[in-house]
């Protein structure tokens, strides 16, 4: 198993179009991510309207990626029982139920209880998502499906907070009720548009799904889990909840600063993700990690070091250029590991766990060295976390076969072109 693929791309003249299917979760992902993104900056605010400590507003945050931790095996249970589909419907009706009533709630603990269960249906639709992604991709474009799918996510992130500063005014509940409505519409579009057979035939395929054991053995997983925890780590953990403590001990205006660092970020990650993709398919998924992670080591240490708006603002860029080359190949290689003819429920809800134990611990550890060593070492030491996604992967195999296309063009970044070998 370890040096083999369970589904290669095929030799074609012409590239696949990305699949209508793909477009109809894309276009999910968009409503899902504008919603996310109009009620994250009023989240705190909200529950410390509730005369509690800024501790218990952080709680809130937290055990919303506790919930969607502890549900993750139980998500990849589901798929491979029930299919991705339903799986898919499931959570975000449950997400959009939850959020919605978060509008109603009249004491604290009622939002501690509403974010537990809204985490358990973010799992599933998460998990599930990459379920469906890796059954509908055709083998040739997996790269470029999974970085249209992030790239949806991204611009929802980006324009929900502004839309949201435009519904100011109707205060803090109306927001959760309209993310509620917002998802709720998007489990409508994936439920008119998306076939009924999708995601199910590989839960009623004739291949038993694909154990974890299985998967453990291929050395491209295990280096996917110990890059997907570096990437929670730095890109998704750190990068949210250190910066703007780093912007506000540095920066005389903090809250401009964290702003235009994160969307900076978001920019840099936006403009690689339309092509990483592509390269993902073309030259294979390692050298896209590898780059990634290299970079997202570098330019994380070099934030530590960031003494003016300028350079924080560049140093984010090229965090987010960086990370951009890590997620497309990174689903890729679990759809070139588990194939389009069967289910692996536990092992992308595996996949899921390592990214978000990165993101729950990041925050944790970084912090406390910022505390006691100042934000240069605890910056330092998130570079080094990501190094060891990059040792992980130096010493895995390349998850996609050769194509005509890598062929030709490996060689000459390595040295020259090879020479045939001629057969008698």
């Amino acid at each position: 198993m370890s040096d083999t693929v369970s589904d290669s791309p095929q030799s074609s003249p012409a590239t696949p179009a990305i699949p209508r299917q793909i477009w109809v979760l894309v276009a999910a992902a968009f409503i899902i991510a504008l919603g996310y993104g109009l009620i994250a900056p009023l989240l705190p605010q909200f529950v410390v309207s509730f005369d509690v400590s800024m501790a218990a507003a952080g709680l809130v945050v937290s055990i919303f990626s506790a919930s969607r931790l502890l549900f993750a095996p139980a998500s990849g249970y589901l798929i491979n029982r029930i299919g991705s589909r339903r799986i898919y419907l499931t959570g975000l009706l449950t997400v959009a139920v939850m959020t919605g009533l978060v509008s109603l709630a009249q004491a604290y603990w009622h939002i501690i209880a509403l974010r537990f269960l809204a985490g358990i249906g973010s799992t599933m639709f998460t998990v599930s998502a990459m379920g469906l992604i890796v059954s509908l991709s055709p083998a040739q474009i997996r790269g470029r499906c999974s970085a249209l799918y992030g790239t949806a996510f991204l611009l929802g992130n980006i324009a929900g907070p502004l839309l949201g500063a435009g519904l100011a005014f109707l205060g803090f509940r109306w927001p959760f009720f309209i993310y509620g409505l917002g998802v709720a519409l998007a489990a409508g579009v994936v439920w008119w548009l998306m076939p009924r057979s999708a995601g199910e035939t590989t839960a009623k395929s004739s291949l038993p799904p694909m154990k974890l054991s299985q998967a453990w053995q291929d050395t491209a997983f295990r280096a996917a889990l110990t890059s997907s925890f570096a990437h929670g780590w730095v890109n998704m953990g750190v990068r949210v909840s250190v910066i703007p403590l780093f912007a506000a001990a540095v920066f005389a205006n903090s809250s401009a600063a964290a702003g235009y660092a994160l969307a900076a970020f978001a920019a840099g990650n936006a403009v690689v993700l339309q092509f990483s993709g592509r390269w993902a398919d073309t030259f294979g998924r390692r050298p896209m990690i590898l780059v990634g992670l290299c970079g997202s080591a570098v330019f994380t240490w070099l934030l530590g070091h960031a003494d003016s708006l300028p350079l924080l603002i560049g140093f984010s860029v090229l965090t987010g250029a960086a990370a951009g080359f890590i997620n497309p190949a990174q689903q890729a290689t679990l759809a070139d590991i588990i194939g389009s003819e069967r289910s692996g429920g536990q092992v992308l809800s595996t996949f899921q766990m390592a990214m978000d134990l990165g993101s729950i611990f990041g925050p944790v550890v970084v912090g406390a060295l910022a505390d006691i060593y100042g934000f240069k070492t605890a910056f330092a030491v998130s570079g080094a976390v990501a190094l060891m996604g990059v040792v992980a992967w130096a010493f895995s195999r390349e998850p996609l076969p050769a194509t005509p296309a890598k062929l030709r063009v490996i060689p000459r970044l390595i040295g020259g072109p090879r020479r045939p070998r001629r057969h008698r």
